[in-house]
């Protein structure tokens, strides 16, 4: 645990972290999976048409293949204070700290963004063609639902990580033009 702070990225941060770091590994989170399970009603969706966005979905036997981001210890405040300015927009996730594994085996005690089930926002369960409608039309805030949909994938990819879903959305909401 020590001194350090990290964050567990998984979906936008991954691509976008906001915040300066001095060390980024690939991490594995257990009990969680990556799922739109959110409904996104300020940055890729509207109160009348929600979007969806990622959220950690906890699950038995489940992993999320992520990134760790450690802060640089001068910048502990102002991160945390981006971060739930951030995510905590509508009080959807729980800020937590679990503990993630690093690709060099490393145990870290990571900030982590996590759904509230019972959250209004949260619509667990929905199927993957319900989902690529939604993602295909939404818009939001921070630009297009699809856009959110395509930075992650994209960059999932460039890291090495599978996520069959993920990959499957992109490929259905880029034919749906």
């Amino acid at each position: 645990m020590g001194e350090d702070l990290w964050v567990f990225g998984y979906g936008s941060l991954l691509w976008n972290p906001g915040f300066a770091h001095v060390e980024s590994r690939l991490a594995t989170l257990e009990g969680y999976h990556r799922s739109f399970c959110m409904r996104s009603i300020h940055h890729r969706g509207t109160e009348a048409e929600p979007g969806l966005v990622l959220a950690l979905d906890a699950a038995p036997g489940a992993a999320c293949e992520g990134m760790a981001f450690r802060v640089d210890p001068a910048a502990h405040e102002a991160t945390l204070a981006g971060l739930r300015e951030r995510e905590l927009i509508s009080s959807a996730y729980f800020e937590t700290v679990l503990p993630v594994r690093l690709d060099d085996g490393r145990m870290v005690a990571a900030v982590t963004y996590v759904i509230d089930p019972d959250h209004v926002q949260y619509c667990g369960g929905l199927g993957l063609e319900e989902q690529a409608r939604i993602i295909a039309h939404a818009v939001g805030g921070r630009g297009p639902n699809r856009e959110y949909l395509y930075n992650t994938a994209d960059h999932l990819e460039e890291l090495g990580i599978e996520d069959a879903e993920l990959s499957w959305l992109a490929r259905v909401v880029r034919a749906m033009g």
